[in-house]
Formats: structure tokens, C-alpha cells, sequence
């Protein structure tokens, strides 16, 4: 009986025979602890003599009496702390003014109404790189209230955007003869469409909504993934908005294949650093499973560990070699 309790345990959780018996154990003392004081009152208690002796009210008084002499004497030197007031700070008040979410400073934002916590974190925003190219990108700041943002609607003024690559030139004029300024643009470089799996950051910051810290972090992404596999994976990258994410479909194509890893062969630490296999309870149990079961022929092998759900099985499917 108990040996089958071991191996259901060893199955469920994916561990060693060492580590069910243990459990096992564990188990057995924890129900043996808890039924104990039921046990000890119903059966063992009556059964154990218990000596009845007189009470002794003298003493009893006597003790009485010392523990109220000792509680008063304690009252007369006890001397209460006095009480610290505090200065409440004064409410700021809030004043609707036009702003403009890219360039308000942290002050600006609080005398808006805006919590002092979500004017740091959208400063914050701003420091990494973010930009708001439209009203509804501030509710994009994780917990900004709605209410807040329909009553800072209608005074937010956004600056459009400079066009890359145009620049303006002014002849130069002389105040006889008060010339118009004439200007001139460049024609714009053509942005073609090239590999995400072996783009560079030079190709990414080109696109409209990606500067240098973003392009890294779509390449570390990328790197931790072995790349890329399908063009929706780039929602997964945190801090594309919608333009960013727009531009990346239209020119990061996936045109060459992912780097696969062997499941049959890699330890817990190295599984570990891939992108989707962050939860180290994960890779162990995986890890142990293979040991304990031998090695996976496909991906419905996977789902028979209980950690593994569908979901997960689908997003690591094209990244997994059986050899």
C-alpha cells in the first residue's frame, strides 16, 4: 500500500523514489500530530489517575493580594509618552491646465491630479525610450485610472512628431532686398524589408517607435528565443507600441529557421535560459521526468509532465529537436 502511495507521488510530482518515500513520511508524522491531542483526550486522559488535593484559600489570598500590590506599584512609576503631532501636509491642489504628456515635468503632472507614483512611473516611461503618439497611449501606464484619463483628455496636447531624415535649409537674405527663404528636401532612404533573425540595430532604429535601448531589447528577446518563429511573437516584446509593432510587421520578415534545442539532452541550468522556459520548477521537473522515464520521442511526451500545459506546449513546440 504505501509502496503504491510512493509511486503515485514519484509520477504526480516528477520526483525521485527517495524524495516520495520521504514525503511520505512526512505525511504519516503530520496526520499522527494532528490526531494526537484528540486521541491523548478521549482515551488516554480518563484513563490516567489525577490526585485531588484541598485548595489552600490562605495562600491563594496571600498571592492575590502580592500581585495587586506589584500591579499598583507598577501604575505609580509608569509615565505615559507624550503624544508626537505631525504636520499634515497639505493637500496640492489640482488645476486643469494644456500639457503635454512627452514633456511635463513630474510637478506639472502632480499638480494635474495626477498620484505622485504614476507621474514618476511615467517619467520613468519617458526616461527608457516610451513616447505617447496619441491621447489613449497614457492608459497604457499600468494602473492610470480611466476616470483621470477622461477628465485629462481634453487638455492634453501632443506634438506631432519630427520627420526623420528632412532637413530645412534658409538662403541667406539681406535686409534690402528681403528674399523669401527658400528650403529644400532630401529625398528619404527607402526602408526594405530584411531577416529578424539576423537583423543588427542599425536595421531596427530606422523603423518609426524603435530607438537603441528598444532595438536591444528586441534582440536580447530574440537571442534568448533562438529567434524568432512566427511575426506574432514580436506582441511578446515588452514596450512596442502600436507603431513600433506596426513597422516591425511590415519589414522584420522571418525568413530564416530558429535554434532548436535537444530536450533529450540538456540539463536544468542551460533550459533555463531560454525565453519561455524561465520557471526553474519547470525545467526541473522536466529534467527529472526525462531521467526517471526515459527520453522524449515528440511533444505529446511533454504533456504527460504534469507542470506542462497546452499553452505552453504550443509556444515551445518549434524550438525542441527529439534526437
Amino acid at each position: 500500500m504505501f509502496r503504491k502511495i510512493a509511486d503515485q507521488l514519484q509520477s504526480y510530482f516528477g520526483i525521485s523514489k527517495k524524495e516520495a518515500r520521504g514525503a511520505l513520511v512526512l505525511m504519516v508524522l503530520c496526520l499522527v500530530l494532528l490526531w494526537f491531542p484528540f486521541v491523548f483526550r478521549r482515551f488516554l486522559l480518563p484513563v490516567l489517575p489525577i490526585e485531588e488535593q484541598p485548595v489552600n484559600l490562605k495562600m491563594l489570598d496571600s498571592l492575590a493580594n502580592e500581585l495587586e500590590k506589584a500591579n499598583q506599584s507598577k501604575i505609580r512609576k509608569f509615565k505615559p509618552f507624550p503624544k508626537k503631532t505631525f504636520a499634515e501636509e497639505p493637500a496640492k491642489p489640482v488645476k486643469l491646465f494644456d500639457f503635454d504628456p512627452n514633456s511635463a515635468s513630474i510637478e506639472q503632472l502632480e499638480r494635474l491630479g495626477i498620484p505622485a507614483f504614476l507621474a514618476k512611473r511615467i517619467d520613468k516611461f519617458r526616461s527608457k525610450g516610451g513616447k505617447f503618439r496619441k491621447k489613449e497611449d497614457l492608459l497604457n501606464i499600468y494602473d492610470f485610472p480611466a476616470e483621470l484619463f477622461h477628465k485629462l483628455k481634453r487638455h492634453m496636447i501632443i506634438a506631432p512628431a519630427n520627420v526623420p531624415g528632412k532637413h530645412i535649409s534658409k538662403t541667406e537674405t539681406s535686409a534690402e532686398n528681403k528674399k523669401a527663404p527658400t528650403f529644400s528636401k532630401p529625398a528619404k532612404p527607402v526602408i526594405v524589408a530584411f531577416d529578424i533573425n539576423t537583423a543588427d540595430t542599425t536595421q531596427l532604429v530606422r523603423l518609426r517607435g524603435i530607438g537603441s535601448k528598444l532595438s536591444l531589447r528586441i534582440l536580447k528577446f530574440r537571442d534568448a528565443l533562438g529567434g524568432f518563429h512566427s511575426a506574432e511573437q514580436y506582441a511578446e516584446i515588452f514596450g512596442l507600441d502600436s507603431i513600433a509593432l506596426a513597422e516591425l510587421h511590415r519589414y522584420g520578415k522571418v525568413n530564416s529557421d530558429v535554434k532548436k534545442i535537444s530536450i533529450n539532452s540538456i540539463t536544468a541550468e542551460e533550459l533555463s535560459k531560454h525565453a519561455y522556459f524561465k520557471n526553474k520548477r519547470i525545467t526541473t521537473t522536466i529534467v527529472n521526468y526525462r531521467n526517471q522515464h526515459g527520453p522524449f520521442h515528440a511533444v505529446d511526451d511533454l504533456s504527460k509532465v504534469r507542470v506542462m500545459d497546452k499553452a505552453t506546449l504550443k509556444k515551445i513546440e518549434p524550438y525542441l529537436r527529439f534526437d
